[in-house]
C-alpha cells in the first residue's frame, strides 16, 4: 500500500513568514539544500516542502521547545528512501508497515526495504553456501547467547561467503538474504531452511501455539526498520567504511544490545510479567508516585502513541492475550501518565502470551531488524562516501590544562 499522504508545500511568503526571515534568506536556505523547492503553478512561482521548513525551524528552536518529530538539531541528518516515520507508523519505501503486517513476511518485508524486484533473494538456489557453513559455525559458536552467537556466526561466515563483496544490486540482496537465514539460525540454534523465519521461530519456540506464527509474523514485519535508530545509524556508519554486509549487520547487532535500545525490551517485559502477576492498578499508582518511567510507554517520536504497538495489540486481542494486559493497563497508564503503549510493551505481552523463552525479546528485535540493517547497509554502500561527524569541542582551552 503506498502512502495515500502528498507532500504539503508553502509558497515563498508562507515559508519566509514561518522561519521569520526575508525571501533572499529563504532563498539562500534552497540553495544549500536545506529546504526542497520545486516550480509552483505559475511559470515564475515555485513552491516550498513544508516538512523542510518546519524542520529547519525546529532545528533553530531551543532545545526544550523542539519537537522530536523533526530531528534533534545536534545530531548528523541522512537523506534515505528506505523508511519514513509518520504518526501512522513506519513506512517502508512508501508501504505502511502495519498494512504490511496483516500479510507480509519478514523475507517480502526485506525484499521491499533492499528494493529487490529483479530477481528472489531467498531463492533456494540462493543458499547452498548458508546450508553447507552452518553446522561447522554453529558448533563454534554454541555456548554463546542467541544474539552473541549471531554475532559470531556472521563474523565467521564473512570469509567463508565468497560472493560477501558483491557489488551487483541482486549481489548484494543475495548476501542479505544469506544474512537473514545465518542470523535466524544462529539465534534458534539450528541450521536454516527455506521456510519463512516466523515459521521457523514459531517451530522452535512455540510449536503447540497455533497462533504463534502469524503473531511472530506480525512483529518481525513491524520492527523490521525504524529509520535511523541507534543501531542502523552505527550499521551506516560501518557501511560507510567499506567493510562487508556481514560486518556491518555485526556492528547493529552489537549496538542493539544496549539497555537503552534492544535491551529496553527485557524490562518491559518484566513489567508485563508483573502486571499480570500483581495488583496492575496498585504497581502504577506507585511507580508514578515514585517518579519512574513505566517501561513500555511513551516514545519521543509518536506524541499520540506508538502505531506499531497499537497494530500488534491490536491482534493479540484478537488472538486472545489476557484483557488486563491488552485493555485495562493501557487505560490505566494513560489515565496516571498521559502516555500510551510503545512496541516493546506489546513485544512483552507477546513473548507472555506465546510462552517464548525468557529474554526472547531481544532475539526478536535482532531477527527482525537484520532487514533493515541490510537496507541501510546497502543504501549506504551505493552513495559511497565516509560518514564523518564533526564534535563540538566543550573542553578546557589551550595552556588552562594542569
Amino acid at each position: 500500500m503506498k502512502n495515500s499522504e502528498q507532500p504539503l508545500y508553502l509558497k515563498a511568503g508562507e515559508a519566509a513568514a514561518e522561519l521569520s526571515i526575508s525571501p533572499a534568506t529563504l532563498y539562500a536556505y534552497v540553495s544549500r539544500g536545506l529546504i526542497r523547492s520545486e516550480p509552483g503553478e505559475s511559470p515564475r512561482s515555485r513552491r516550498y516542502r513544508a516538512e523542510d521548513v518546519r524542520a529547519l525551524k525546529n532545528r533553530r528552536a531551543p532545545a526544550g521547545e523542539r519537537n522530536p518529530m523533526y530531528g534533534d538539531a545536534d545530531l548528523p541528518v541522512l537523506d534515505s528512501a528506505i523508511t519514513e516515520i509518520t504518526r501512522d507508523g513506519p513506512l517502508y519505501r512508501g508501504s505502511l508497515a502495519a498494512t504490511l503486517a496483516e500479510r507480509a513476511s519478514l523475507e517480502h518485508a526485506a525484499t521491499l526495504l533492499w528494493d529487490a524486484s529483479s530477481s528472489d533473494p531467498f531463492a533456494p538456489s540462493n543458499m547452498p553456501f548458508v546450508t553447507v557453513a552452518m553446522a561447522e559455525i554453529l558448533r563454534a559458536a554454541r555456548d554463546a547467547k542467541p544474539v552473541d552467537r549471531a554475532i559470531a556466526v556472521l563474523a565467521l561466515a564473512t570469509d567463508a561467503d565468497p560472493h560477501a563483496f558483491n557489488r551487483t544490486t541482486e549481489g548484494r540482496a543475495g548476501v542479505g538474504a544469506r544474512i537473514l537465514r545465518l542470523v535466524t539460525g544462529a539465534i534458534l540454534s539450528k541450521a536454516p531452511s527455506a521456510q519463512p523465519a516466523h515459521v521457523e521461530i514459531a517451530q522452535a519456540w512455540c510449536r503447540d501455539r497455533k497462533d504463534g506464527a502469524d503473531l511472530i509474523r506480525r512483529a518481525l514485519v513491524m520492527l523490521a526498520d525504524h529509520e535511523l535508530n541507534a543501531s542502523t545509524f552505527t550499521v551506516r556508519c560501518a557501511a560507510s567504511t567499506g567493510i562487508s554486509l556481514y560486518d556491518a549487520v555485526i556492528a547493529g547487532l552489537a549496538a542493539l544490545k544496549g539497555p537503552r535500545h534492544g535491551g529496553a525490551g527485557l524490562r518491559s517485559s518484566h513489567f508485563v510479567t508483573s502486571l499480570e502477576e500483581g495488583d496492575a492498578r496498585a504497581i502504577i499508582r506507585e511507580r508514578v508516585a515514585l517518579g519512574e518511567r513505566l517501561p513500555g510507554f511513551g516514545h519521543f517520536l509518536y506524541g499520540k502513541g506508538d502505531p506499531r504497538a497499537a497494530a500488534l495489540i491490536s491482534a493479540l486481542k484478537k488472538a486472545k492475550a489476557p484483557q488486563k494486559l491488552v485493555i485495562d493497563v493501557p487505560l490505566w497508564v494513560e489515565d496516571a501518565t498521559g502516555e500510551a503503549p510503545n512496541v516493546d510493551y506489546a513485544m512483552g505481552i507477546l513473548v507472555r502470551h506465546l510462552g517464548l523463552p525468557p529474554g526472547s525479546e531481544l532475539p526478536l528485535f535482532a531477527m527482525a531488524r537484520t532487514a533493515g540493517w541490510v537496507a541501510h547497509a546497502i543504501e549506504q554502500l551505493q552513495k559511497g562516501g565516509l560518514i564523518r561527524p564533526r564534535a563540538r569541542y566543550v573542553g578546557p582551552s589551550a595552556g588552562r590544562r594542569r
